[in-house]
């Protein structure tokens, strides 16, 4: 498919059943669902001693949902690149829907961390993440991991396992797991899962 063709209520229906989009060099629209999927534990992630001193210091002023456009925007790299404007296009607009989120770390006025991804049901899938200062990602991660478990998830996706990950404590269950357990998030909701489709709100 074409990325412009890609909508918000496409990215929920994909999503729901365990797929995700990814831009090719081309321009087209993939979607994927790996043999295994790769999550983050709702308790937390793994904090290594000098993030520990970076959180402590509370060198970042951490914020939510100020800035989703220019976190996505940050997240665009020179190369082997997946996010389109398209894409920025709608998942903007997911955003403004209500079922978009972002956590932010900013530093003296500017935004130099972030991580962005869409909320359904108890499930937070994380699209995608960035730095400018150095453990700017990975407090924005922290931060966001403790706020979905604050706010009643129960999942934390990462979709592909990596190094990076990893070593920041994501683990692998294979993808009919991952579906198990995303059709019972499916069914319960937090006060960030809006969802405009179904006529909830998403409020408790």
């Amino acid at each position: 498919m074409r990325g412009d063709e890609l909508t918000p209520w496409m990215v929920r229906y994909g999503y729901e059943r365990a797929a995700f989009p990814m831009t090719m060099e081309d321009e087209r629209v993939e979607w994927f669902q790996p043999r295994r999927r790769a999550l983050f534990p709702i308790e937390g992630i793994h904090v290594s001693r000098s993030l520990e001193k970076t959180i402590r210091r509370q060198e970042f002023e951490i914020r939510f949902d100020t800035s989703f456009e220019a976190v996505m925007r940050n997240c665009l790299r020179p190369e082997d690149n997946w996010i389109s404007e398209d894409f920025i296009r709608c998942y903007t607009q997911i955003h403004l829907e209500g079922w978009g989120h972002c956590s932010e770390c900013w530093f003296e006025g500017e935004l130099v961390g972030g991580v962005y991804g869409i909320a359904m049901g108890s499930c937070f899938c994380a699209e995608s993440m960035f730095h400018r200062r150095t453990n700017a990602s990975k407090v924005a991660l922290w931060a966001m991991v403790n706020k979905c478990r604050e706010l009643g998830f129960t999942i934390f996706d990462a979709q592909i396992m990596n190094p990076h990950l990893q070593s920041l404590g994501a683990y692998e269950i294979p993808h009919r797991a991952y579906q198990r357990i995303l059709g019972k998030a499916l069914t319960e909701t937090t006060e960030w899962s809006k969802n405009p489709y179904s006529g909830d709100n998403g409020s408790h």
